[in-house]
Order: structure tokens, then C-alpha cells, then sequence
């Protein structure tokens, strides 16, 4: 049984949301109390992911978490040997906006920039460290030739930094590290790519 069903349990989570399905329901009460179940699943699994996350941060994550549901995406969690993955994706066009990943060296937010070419002069103003571990993050190896990579695998991003053009993996290339001097040009960074999208 995974870790957080086993606090679930403990915290009384599955007993209480077993609770509200024991009234028999028909039609739209059905599907208005499955979304309530399904929200207060997700609340649970995002209070589980709050306790992974250093207390620096909480308020942080927690503005993050608010902005993003607020326009327009719906936050996905899951649980993975690594820790949680909170992934935000827009309803509109179901793709993935940025996602929290936990590494050794501290909790990341990957963003998954679509429209990056056309706000690229941003990616100049960010600190130098993190204009670093962009320009040190893996090729695209399909953006440099299509044939060396996995077929399946989509393409990363082409972008302008200090001057240079760069072809990153959309895995690796915006994974900024949350820290006191990064976390302004991250919240910006979201900011400017639904700015796009809107």
C-alpha cells in the first residue's frame, strides 16, 4: 500500500471521504460529489506534498499552487520513488504549464516554456547561477537531428540567451531550484508564458 494511502487512513482522510458515498445519489448529485471526493483527495495528497517541502518555501509554493489553479489549470499530484510530482496543466489545451520535482540538491519547478520566443529577452535577466544551469542542461537531440532521438520524445525549446542560441531538452532545460534569490523570476516567468496563452 503506498505511503500516502497509509496516512490517509491514519489521518482518517479514506474514512471520512467513504463517508460521503454511503447516501445513495442519481445524475448530477453523483457527479457534483465525485468532484467534491476527487477535490478533497487532491487537498489530502497536496497537504502530504506541504510536508515535503522546506518550510522556507511553504508560502511560496502555496502563492504558486493558488496562482496557477486561478488561471486555468488544474493541479495534478503523484506520488513517485523520487517524492511527490505536482503537476500543473492547462485546461485549455492539456498540456503541462510546470511541474514541482524533488532532487537531492533541493525542490525544482519545471517549466515547460511553449512560447518562449516570444518573451526570450526575460531569459537575460534571470541571476547569473540560473542562466548557468540553463546553458549547461542537455541538447535536444531531435532539435539537432531528428534522427537520433526517440520519435515519441517532444521536441524541446530553441531560445536566445545572453546573445547565443541554444536547443535544450524540455526536461531539463527550466528546472530553477526554489531559493530566496530565484523564486521572483520564477513566479515571472509563469506570469509571462500565460500571458501568452491568454
Amino acid at each position: 500500500v503506498p505511503k500516502m494511502w497509509q496516512e490517509a487512513s491514519v489521518n482518517g482522510t479514506i474514512q471520512k471521504l467513504a463517508g460521503m458515498m454511503d447516501t445513495p445519489l442519481t445524475g448530477l448529485d453523483t457527479r457534483i460529489k465525485e468532484k467534491e471526493i476527487t477535490e478533497g483527495l487532491m487537498d489530502e495528497k497536496f497537504k502530504m506534498f506541504m510536508e515535503t517541502v522546506d518550510e522556507r518555501f511553504h508560502r511560496f509554493v502555496n502563492q504558486i499552487n493558488q496562482y496557477l489553479t486561478e488561471n486555468g489549470c488544474k493541479c495534478d499530484i503523484k506520488l513517485q520513488k523520487s517524492g511527490y510530482v505536482v503537476s500543473y496543466v492547462l485546461n485549455s489545451s492539456k498540456r503541462t504549464l510546470a511541474t514541482f520535482v524533488s532532487r537531492k540538491t533541493g525542490m525544482k519547478l519545471r517549466i515547460y516554456p511553449e512560447h518562449i520566443q516570444e518573451y526570450q529577452s526575460f531569459l537575460d535577466t534571470l541571476p547569473e547561477k540560473l542562466k548557468k544551469e540553463i546553458k549547461k542542461a542537455s541538447v535536444c537531440k531531435r532539435l539537432v537531428n531528428p534522427d537520433d532521438c526517440n520519435p515519441k520524445c517532444v521536441m524541446g525549446f530553441t531560445f536566445m540567451l545572453d546573445g547565443e542560441q541554444y536547443q535544450k531538452c524540455r526536461y531539463m532545460a527550466f528546472q530553477p531550484t526554489l531559493s530566496e534569490e530565484n523564486n521572483s523570476y520564477i513566479r515571472q516567468f509563469l506570469e509571462k508564458e500565460l500571458e501568452t496563452i491568454e
